[in-house]
């Protein structure tokens, strides 16, 4: 019997299974052959909503990031707290171990997969940084001519600390958040 499913909830399973084999097997190893029959599905079904492996991928890149960015971005700031109260109470890491892509991202073989969520991140958080330090600017908390370079060192400028595999999660938070507060001249 054939089983018909919405769009989005059949392109969702396709990326769920995807991501599942790619923590157990590894993304080499997995054949969109594999997800189709790990879902019951012709591996054509699989094509219509993914052209290709790499596609299916991006698109659980794509999809993980926005989840990180969100978890980020939902965190309650008050409306007046100062930019360095922000800076000196934010989480540093927002991922849930216990999630799907956790797994998939964070696997011993998948540092590659890491580095693409990261810069991905990176990117979606850029302009979110920007508009806080418009803000802040506006208040008069900053002073700074390009605040679209300042969002991007204060964003990117993160990854060497937060990829140091020598540095424990606290030192991480310490240095980050001293850092951003000098170069902000917070």
């Amino acid at each position: 019997m054939r089983i018909t499913k919405e769009p989005e909830v059949r392109r969702q399973e396709i990326l769920d299974t995807a991501l599942r084999l790619f923590g157990e097997q590894g993304y080499e190893k997995t054949s969109i052959a594999d997800i189709a029959r790990a879902i019951g599905v012709a591996q054509g079904l699989c094509y219509r909503y993914f052209p290709s492996k790499e596609t299916l991928f991006d698109s659980a890149v794509e999809q993980y990031a926005d989840q990180l960015v969100e978890s980020f971005t939902g965190i309650q700031i008050s409306r007046d707290q100062t930019l360095r109260q922000m800076i000196e109470t934010m989480p540093i890491v927002a991922e849930d171990q216990n999630s799907s892509y956790y797994s998939v991202f964070h696997g011993a073989k998948n540092k590659k997969f890491h580095d693409q969520l990261s810069i991905k991140v990176c990117e979606k958080l850029v302009p979110i940084v920007e508009k806080r330090l418009q803000k802040a600017q506006q208040k008069g908390e900053i002073q700074m001519k390009d605040l679209q370079t300042a969002a991007m060192f204060c964003v990117y400028g993160q990854l060497g600390i937060l990829l140091a595999d020598h540095l424990e999660k606290e030192e991480k938070v310490k240095r980050i958040r001293e850092f951003l507060i000098f170069a902000l001249h917070l």
